[in-house]
């Protein structure tokens, strides 16, 4: 089955009554060359990480854009199998149907096999509005925090609040032992 486009996931979320608005813009790739549309559109933006355990279980961890995360202690805070790596071009656009630079929660809509669990950053739920691609890298669009847990739950997929750890502080100029 073809991939869902934008337009099919515009029309997704207003059959499920879901507020939703979009900005275009020229095409992004990283959190750092985003920089720029951030300041023009509210709320807050996410940094999207495709990940897998041992296992051989996904995971797309959802996390506000500045967030630092601890990836090799990430997995101990979302239930995987020992230490993630990322998941390859290949399986994220076989299982999100999306390509890197596009990852996002609304991907789901893609995932009808359920093979992916999606992880959300407790600090990015804690704001009224949240940004994200809309499947393509050429647009950003946001929606509530209620209304993200909602669009999750009808694709089937049970969202997963969590906490990422953080990096170990290491003070300025002291390697570590």
């Amino acid at each position: 089955m073809p991939a869902a486009t934008p337009d099919d996931l515009f029309a997704y979320l207003d059959r499920l009554g879901i507020a939703h608005e979009t900005v275009r813009h020229e095409p992004v790739f990283t959190v750092a060359e985003s920089s720029h549309i951030k300041a023009g559109v509210p709320g807050a933006h996410s940094k999207n990480l495709f990940l897998k355990d041992r296992k051989g279980r996904l995971f797309l961890m959802v996390a506000e854009h500045a967030t630092a995360i601890d990836l090799k202690r990430l997995h101990e805070a979302i239930g995987a199998s020992g230490r993630l790596s990322f998941g390859s071009a290949e399986l994220l656009a076989e299982t999100l149907g999306v390509l890197p630079g596009s990852v996002t929660p609304f991907a789901a809509l893609n995932d009808s096999d359920r093979r992916v669990t999606i992880c959300l950053d407790a600090a990015l739920m804690s704001h009224a509005r949240q940004n994200f691609h809309p499947l393509l890298n050429t647009m950003t669009t946001g929606i509530a925090p209620a209304d993200l847990l909602a669009f999750l739950r009808a694709t089937g997929h049970e969202p997963m609040v969590v906490r990422p750890p953080a990096p170990p502080f290491e003070p300025p100029g002291l390697a570590p032992i």
